[in-house]
């Protein structure tokens, strides 16, 4: 059994540790504790962990920009994937979401990450093929 909950800055190190574990999840310089306890104030109660056991087992971070939600870093560890764990992250997510107003929501998805598109692709989330997002990193630095 698991027990979902609003992430918190008290759970960047377990969350970081799922991240740095798990294939197809990048750690970068933005995953920083200050730049997630940013992230969490700046979006409170959109972001989420799944206990498993009394340990954090998966975690999922969402936000929006007053438009469009979007989803990061959804993670659950192997031996719990197949539960239901993720979809029920992603639906709180969503709920929450919608809560706000905001009805469309985005994810970035590494393209070498198969199992990921698979997962996505599975729940009725749809690749877009019309936009090609664009980056630019104002510090120069290149983990930003």
């Amino acid at each position: 059994m698991y027990k979902i909950r609003p992430m918190t800055a008290d759970d960047y190190d377990s969350v970081i540790d799922l991240m740095t574990r798990t294939p197809g999840i990048s750690v970068r310089d933005a995953d920083s504790r200050e730049s997630t306890v940013r992230y969490l104030e700046r979006n409170p109660g959109l972001s989420f962990v799944a206990e498993i056991g009394g340990r954090l087992g998966a975690c999922v971070m969402s936000g929006h920009d007053g438009r469009r939600g979007y989803l990061q870093h959804l993670v659950v560890l192997p031996d719990y994937r197949r539960r239901g764990i993720a979809t029920a992250l992603v639906e709180r997510c969503l709920s929450e979401l919608e809560g706000l107003g905001i009805l469309k929501c985005h994810i970035d998805v590494f393209k070498t990450n198969a199992q990921a598109s698979a997962y996505w692709e599975g729940q009725g989330w749809t690749l877009r093929t019309d936009i090609n997002r664009y980056s630019f990193v104002r510090t120069g630095a290149e983990n930003a």
